[in-house]
């Protein structure tokens, strides 16, 4: 079974989504790479998932591509007692570095580089903005806040500081071990989060050493400004729309996402559209006409 479109599909494997039947089932569909998220399960958990992709490729006597995405300098909040609380506009809610399960009240932030640079009136956008908080008062290992838009959080959702300037490294130590495990267990791409400069990239790629194909994802407005650099010595471009929407104002992401595609284009490398797309099928059987429209938009550029 090969596909000879040009357009490919790439499916993020979950806990729903993590057995022979359901993986063989996607990739029948039309998924042709599965993303393994490095920022969620064990080692062990993701040795086990591209054993089965191995297999069904195999089985089925149908190429089927493995990308690892590295976690990157991601900013999460740690786990709730209860999985998730509901926070409330106008209510008081804490980040701290107490590894402690959080609550309807406080949940830990394991970055003492925010807390540093953070100053009253900040704002933190949690879950790719879908919740906004603003900073009371602040120390050097807590945070004060108020809910300014409320919502769901849950365990290790992701954080944006957008008035804050963080000194972060583009490869933590998790991220180096993570990238040696999935070379040596025969991943094709390795992504690469919250790229910012072309040295990001070549760092990753002296370690993977041609083991693997190095993707940027572009998800912080520093890589958009450097674009050109970075596409010139990676393999090929994510453009992640969730982080580069709380970054930048959300009308400027469709015309960065067609100028990024069309640079990618230009030169034959792969452009992967990522983030949000037919999200609503997460509760729904069928996409809205919106979603219909945006997977269309991608595809024709």
């Amino acid at each position: 079974m090969r596909r000879h479109r040009n357009v490919k599909i790439v499916a993020t494997l979950g806990p729903a989504s993590n057995d022979y039947a359901m993986i063989r089932a996607l990739h029948e569909a039309g998924a042709d790479v599965f993303r393994l998220n490095m920022s969620h399960g064990t080692h062990d958990d993701i040795r086990a998932r591209h054993a089965i992709i191995r297999q069904i490729e195999q089985d089925l006597d149908s190429p089927i591509a493995i990308l690892a995405d590295l976690q990157g300098p991601k900013l999460r909040v740690g786990s709730f007692a209860r999985g998730e609380e509901e926070l409330v506009e106008g209510a008081d809610f804490r980040l701290d570095l107490d590894p402690a399960e959080g609550d309807a009240a406080r949940v830990c932030l394991p970055h003492p580089e925010i807390f540093a640079a953070l100053e009253p009136g900040a704002n933190l956008l949690v879950n790719d903005g879908k919740i906004r908080l603003t900073v009371r008062d602040c120390g050097p290992d807590f945070a004060d806040c108020t809910v300014t838009v409320g919502g769901v959080i849950s365990n290790r959702k992701g954080v944006n500081v957008p008035d804050v300037v963080l000194p972060l490294a583009a490869l933590s130590d998790k991220d180096r071990k993570d990238l040696e495990f999935a070379c040596a267990l025969g991943v094709d791409w390795l992504a690469l989060s919250f790229v910012q400069r072309p040295e990001d990239v070549l760092e990753a790629r002296g370690l993977a050493a041609g083991r693997a194909a190095i993707l940027s994802k572009i998800e912080k407005p520093a890589a958009v400004k450097c674009f050109d650099d970075i596409l010139a010595v990676s393999d090929g471009i994510m453009v992640a729309r969730g982080d580069l929407g709380v970054e930048l104002p959300v009308q400027n992401v469709p015309p960065i996402q067609k100028r990024l595609v069309r640079r990618c284009r230009a030169v034959a490398k792969p452009v992967i559209v990522a983030t949000q797309m037919l999200e609503s099928m997460i509760e729904s059987p069928m996409p809205t006409r919106a979603e219909v429209s945006d997977v269309a938009t991608a595809i024709y550029e």
